[in-house]
Formats: C-alpha cells, sequence, structure tokens
C-alpha cells in the first residue's frame, strides 16, 4: 500500500493537508482508469475488444462494436483501456485518435459532433478551432472530418449510455464517412448500453450502416467485488481499513447484480463517513452508512438520466404505491395510471407495447422488479410490477424534474 502522502507547504489549520483517511482519493473515482494489472474479471472482454480494434493498430479500418452490460460491469472501464493500450500499441507512422463521450451529458447530435471535434482538435496541428457551441451541426461535421483527416489515420469514438441520446443518425453518419468519402481516416465506434433491447430499436438505416459486433459483460461475483476493491486499497492510508470494510462493500455491490461502480461508492462513502466522524479508522458501521447514501446516489443517477417517458411510467407506478395498501400491480393498471399523468402533463402516451417495454427496462436497471403470474386458462398470463425503491425518494427525485411537475 502507498504509505502517507508527501508533507504539504499548505499551513491554514482550516485545511487538513494530512489526511488521515485517504492517501489518493482518485483512486476511488469512477472515471479512474487503472492499469492493466488493476482490471479484475475482464481478461476475455479485453480480448474480444482488442480483436475488434485489431485494425487501427496497423493502418486498417477498426470494427463496430456494441456493448451491452448491467450498470457497473466494467463496460465503460474496459472500452477506454482498450483504446488507450490500440493508441500506444499502433505502428510506427500510423496515429490512433481516441475520444470518449457521455451521451447522457451530450445526448444531442449536435452535442455529440461538436465535443468529438473539440476533444479531438490539437489547434496548432490543425489550425483550427473549434467553439463548444454556436455552429449549425453540418458545420460541426465538416470541422470532425478536418480535424480527424489531418491528424489521424484512424479514430476510435466511445459513446457511452448511447440510449440516451435523442437521435441515432449520429451512429449511421459516423459509421458511413469513410465510405460517404467525406473523411480518409477510419473511424471505429464504440457503443455502450445497459438495454439489450437498444439495437433492436434502431432505425433500419441506421443498423445497415453500423454493422456491429456485439460484447456482453457479465455482472462481478462478490469474489471479483473484492479484488477490485483491494485493488483500490491504496486509496487510503496504511492501516485504516478495518478488515470487515472491504468483505462488506462487496457483500452490499454483490446483492445488486454485481456492480462495481457501487462497491466502490460505497468504499469512497464510507471512508467519507469515517472523516466526518473524525475516526481513525473505517469499520463495518461506516460501511452499512455509506452503503445507505450510495444507494441514494445510484438510484438519482438512474433516474435523473431516464427519458421522460420512463420518469412518467415510474411515477404512475410511484403513485399507486403510495396511494393502495398493495405494492404489486398489474401492467394494465399502472398504464392506466400512467395515461393520466400524461394527459396532465400535456405529453404523448406511449402504446401499452412499448410501456411494456419500458417497464422491462426499468426491471434491468434495479429500479422494478416483474413477476410472471398465471391465472389459469380463463385468465391467461399476467406481469405484475413492484417497485424496488423506497416510494417517497422515487417520487422526490422524480419530481426533481420540472417537466415532471403537474
Amino acid at each position: 500500500m502507498t504509505s502517507d502522502p508527501p508533507s504539504s507547504t499548505v499551513n491554514d489549520p482550516l485545511f487538513d493537508s494530512n489526511h488521515r483517511i485517504f492517501s489518493d482519493k482518485d483512486l476511488l473515482k469512477i472515471g479512474h482508469v487503472p492499469e492493466a494489472d488493476r482490471i479484475v474479471g475482464r481478461d476475455e472482454e479485453i480480448s474480444k475488444l482488442a480483436k475488434r480494434l485489431n485494425g487501427a493498430v496497423f493502418g486498417s479500418s477498426p470494427e463496430n462494436v456494441m456493448i451491452y452490460g448491467k450498470t457497473g460491469t466494467g463496460k465503460s472501464l474496459v472500452s477506454r483501456h482498450v483504446s488507450q493500450r490500440a493508441q500506444n500499441a499502433a505502428e510506427d507512422n500510423i496515429d490512433i485518435g481516441t475520444a470518449y463521450i457521455d451521451c447522457a451529458e451530450d445526448n444531442t447530435e449536435t452535442q455529440v459532433i461538436s465535443s468529438l471535434a473539440a476533444k479531438l482538435n490539437d489547434e496548432s496541428a490543425t489550425d483550427i478551432s473549434v467553439p463548444y457551441t454556436g455552429l449549425s451541426t453540418s458545420k460541426y461535421y465538416k470541422l470532425l472530418w478536418k480535424t480527424l483527416d489531418t491528424q489521424f489515420d484512424s479514430t476510435i469514438l466511445i459513446l457511452d449510455e448511447i440510449d440516451l441520446m435523442n437521435n441515432d443518425s449520429v451512429l449511421m453518419k459516423l459509421s458511413r464517412a469513410e465510405e460517404a468519402g467525406k473523411i480518409d481516416c477510419s473511424i471505429g465506434v464504440i457503443a455502450i448500453s445497459n438495454k439489450i433491447q437498444y439495437v433492436d430499436n434502431l432505425n433500419e438505416r441506421v443498423k445497415s450502416s453500423f454493422q456491429h459486433k456485439e460484447i456482453f459483460f457479465k455482472p462481478y461475483d462478490a469474489n471479483q467485488l473484492r479484488e477490485i476493491m483491494f485493488n483500490r486499497e491504496d486509496a487510503f492510508r496504511d492501516g485504516v481499513l478495518t478488515e470487515d470494510v472491504i468483505p462488506l462493500s462487496a457483500a452490499f455491490a454483490a446483492q445488486e447484480h454485481g456492480d462495481a461502480r457501487k462497491a466502490i461508492d460505497i468504499l469512497r462513502h464510507a471512508g467519507e463517513v469515517a472523516y466526518e466522524d473524525e475516526a481513525e479508522r473505517v469499520h463495518e458501521n461506516h460501511v452499512r452508512r455509506a452503503q445507505q447514501h450510495a444507494e441514494k446516489d445510484r438510484f438519482r443517477e438512474l433516474v435523473n438520466g431516464a427519458p421522460t417517458q420512463a420518469k412518467a411510467a415510474l411515477l404512475a407506478l410511484t403513485e399507486l404505491s403510495l396511494n393502495s395498501k398493495d405494492d404489486v400491480f398489474l401492467t394494465g393498471r399502472i398504464y392506466d395510471q400512467y395515461e393520466n399523468i400524461c394527459m396532465e402533463l400535456n405529453m404523448d402516451s406511449l402504446s401499452v407495447r412499448r410501456f411494456r417495454d419500458i417497464l422491462k427496462e426499468q426491471a434491468f436497471l434495479g429500479v422494478v422488479e416483474i413477476e410472471k403470474i398465471n391465472k389459469g386458462s380463463a385468465g391467461g398470463i399476467h406481469l405484475q410490477n413492484r417497485l424496488i425503491e423506497d416510494p417517497e425518494v422515487v417520487r422526490e427525485t422524480i419530481l426533481e424534474d420540472s417537466r415532471m411537475q403537474r
């Protein structure tokens, strides 16, 4: 483990320059990309993705890849890791560009293309200035094409949470750019989603252009989660963690679909709780309190990033849960409540079939639990739905979106 941090020149007693809990807190950041020997349980996925990007290293075209998996299964981590290694491994005279976009933040076509152009552009090499706002989408595309052709032979573009984009034509334009004669630089797109139905809902022209390979990331098991956290143990000072902290953090995360992101969140929060308590060490009770904080943070992240229609569906189930003695409801009853909400919000309602898909997506994310029930030959098979989270917390989180306030 890392020894105490070097002494600081800060001598204001207001600030704790010699932090008694953390040594290198950056190791616990969600966006931190660790060294290869710290990445646990993803050798097969790393190998599969490397094969798809292999062409870029030798001057030909990388393939397009669609990566699926639940939150916290290492999708973004592996994508960034393999892209960086491809960039570093490129043959002499082969220049590979890489860029990562979080589509939860940049969710329009213009935002994605302008961000890509700005991140990839080296103004000293291109003599191009890329403003983040103020230009039309078509002008941003032209700036991106010029930026790529001036600097790179191949480019690997990571579009994380692609399902949150409001326009899937970005995939078509990026994947067809070389074929359409827009650029000489080849492009490989890594699209990442929690939703296994994402590609099924794409426009047929987009599917035809994207021509992707798929990689599925399985959840981590408890042993892998423990190893992941032991590999981040040097984020803390020597002797700070009691022996039960990491196993308990892993156990909590294993209960929630093997979410490594949640495991690391719990570990970081536990350290912060201990620090706030002015404790000398992180104990089990700090982990239990941290787990409650992390659960709320995870849920807020899921709901705040959800489309408006998904929020309306969750609000319907939430209101039924709050105003009924039951906690399980048939899809038809939730749909009736959803239609009332759409009417009050002056919003178009989806078909029953699409509404069912939204509930299934929320079940995949761990927000809703769905169970099939058989009512016999006369009643048939029905789906009953239960909100996993506390309805009061769900309602409060959804109503943080001004569009959902009636």
